[in-house]
């Protein structure tokens, strides 16, 4: 039974290191994008209102990106109710990445009081458990593939299928005859 779930265990493990991936990647672009747009006010706003709110409030801060991203969703349905599918799928990644983008931003300014509330704290350190056994599912395969690629780089490419091609050969030659 272990054998049929490790696939799927796998794709999950790949999903959630793209969604840490994308959290700390975006990070900086939102943050730049705040610093280049005139929005420090805003931020200077925000990070103070966050402050001031209670830790188990700070929690409803967190319905801002669905809020924010309610009108991409309309936009996005519209797309696939006309079958506009290129329009529907750059809508979709557009709202994900920037409601992954703007959650991060709110986290980043709220963590301190989260981390206040126990349960919320227990959460914390069993996502970051999440993604560490994620990063050991997933690890020993991306070094795998890495090495294959590897063997197909432009320098070993020639040696490489000249290799394949012998053990094509040997397995072409044992075959019993029919």
């Amino acid at each position: 039974m272990r054998r049929f779930l490790r696939p799927l265990l796998i794709l999950l493990a790949l999903l959630f290191l793209l969604e840490a991936w994308l959290w700390t990647h975006l990070e900086p672009i939102v943050a730049w994008l705040v610093a280049f747009i005139p929005l420090k006010r805003l931020k200077a706003w925000i990070a103070a209102a966050i402050e001031r709110l209670s830790p188990t409030a700070t929690l409803i801060v967190f319905a801002v990106p669905f809020v924010v991203l309610f009108p991409l969703k309309f936009l996005e349905f519209w797309f696939l109710a006309h079958r506009h599918w290129v329009g529907a799928v750059l809508t979709l990644l557009a709202a994900k990445l920037l409601g992954l983008g703007i959650t991060a931003f709110i986290f980043e300014a709220a963590r301190p009081k989260l981390l206040q509330m126990p349960w919320f704290r227990v959460f914390y350190d069993w996502m970051l458990w999440l993604l560490e056994r994620a990063h050991a599912l997933v690890d020993p395969l991306k070094r795998r593939i890495k090495t294959w690629l590897r063997l197909f780089s432009p320098r070993r490419a020639g040696r490489s299928l000249r290799l394949f091609r012998r053990i094509r050969r040997r397995m072409q030659g044992t075959r019993p005859a029919t």
